[in-house]
């Protein structure tokens, strides 16, 4: 079997990177967007409702949540992102919102980086989802490591996160995808949590979606194109010239967010649905949950929160609730599970 080339120490060093460019550079989807500006809420002058009965209340996997937002998966690996993962943990426990860490292959190649990862102690209540690449099956993973992951972080699901594009854009990145799909059935199969799949930013259309639910995961988010470009952030890295020019060549490549809601619930009407890729307000958030999403997630926004303050992350879920609230109240729908049911979302382009 093929050894991933990188050493732990390599990929520490490109955890701090990655969170310097998302911080620092311009790496957002230059042209393509999330398809969430293509819709419009239907304005209710007369809501008949009590601004203060909106109950934003959810359930995700059958963990309850006070609101239906994710943290979506970040960082760790890095006294930084130590930090950057306490001050949302600590927030996400606060509001009930869900939370992702990062890729934990730093962590399980050097066992000293878990507690970069471990939010357990700060957020005993909250929906937290593990996180490795998919990739590394075919790179000496197994379910050894896949289990050793959540255990660490006490989690309630697996992240197994599909990034084709980023390797390949990415300097000495790992490209053999070949026969993963099994190896994640035998995943599903074995493991004692849900699977749920996601993508990095280039979104899952409806018939890989259909691929993925046969094989056995359990939900499915998004992460569609039209935010963070992790090809322009890999670009930012690279040394190659020619990985620089693919990463700029290819920095609007995929399915926008919205397209992705639409395309997997037409085929799988009650799986659980994560929605991610280009969010940045409770107003996004509140379109993607009407096209269908179960739950909303935000990167980019907390990232640049949480390397300020826990403070900042507090002002932010706050400012998200205040957002996600108003929609509700404009629409006249006092819940979110309403606001899905009701026609209120009108395409307008």
């Amino acid at each position: 079997m093929t050894v991933s080339p990188l050493s732990a120490s390599e990929t520490q060093v490109r955890k701090a990177d990655h969170i310097r460019i998302c911080l620092d550079a311009d790496v957002q989807c230059p042209q393509n967007t999330t398809g969430l500006e293509r819709y419009r809420f239907l304005h209710c002058c007369l809501p008949e409702l009590d601004q203060a009965d909106i109950d934003l209340q959810s359930h995700f996997l059958g963990k309850p949540l006070g609101v239906p937002l994710l943290i979506s998966s970040m960082t760790g690996g890095t006294d930084q992102a130590h930090r950057i993962n306490q001050r949302l943990a600590a927030v996400a426990q606060h509001h009930r919102l869900a939370m992702g860490v990062g890729s934990q292959r730093v962590a399980v190649e050097n066992p000293d980086l878990r507690e970069t990862f471990a939010v357990r102690s700060v957020a005993p209540d909250i929906l937290l989802l593990a996180n490795l690449g998919a990739v590394q099956l075919n790179y000496d993973y197994g379910l050894e490591q896949c289990q050793r992951a959540i255990d660490w972080l006490e989690a309630d699901a697996l992240i197994l996160h599909l990034n084709p594009l980023q390797e390949c854009v990415q300097t000495r990145g790992d490209t053999n995808f070949k026969g993963l799909l099994g190896k994640i059935e035998h995943l599903c199969e074995a493991l004692p949590v849900p699977v749920i799949a996601k993508e990095v930013g280039n979104g899952i259309s409806g018939p890989m979606a259909r691929r993925l639910i046969e094989a056995g995961v359990s939900a499915i988010d998004v992460a569609g194109a039209g935010g963070t470009s992790w090809a322009r952030v890999e670009s930012e890295r690279a040394q190659d010239p020619i990985q620089r020019r693919l990463g700029n060549t290819f920095a609007d490549w995929g399915l926008p967010t919205a397209d992705c809601i639409e395309q997997i619930r037409a085929i799988a009407p009650s799986l659980p649905l994560i929605a991610s890729g280009g969010l940045r307000n409770g107003l996004d958030a509140a379109k993607a949950l009407a096209l269908g999403a179960d739950l909303a997630g935000l990167a980019y926004p907390f990232l640049q929160a949480a390397s300020q303050s826990e403070a900042a992350v507090e002002a932010l879920a706050e400012v998200l609730i205040a957002e996600l609230t108003t929609v509700l109240f404009c629409t006249g729908q006092p819940t979110i599970q309403d606001l899905r049911a009701a026609e209120v979302l009108q395409r307008v382009g």
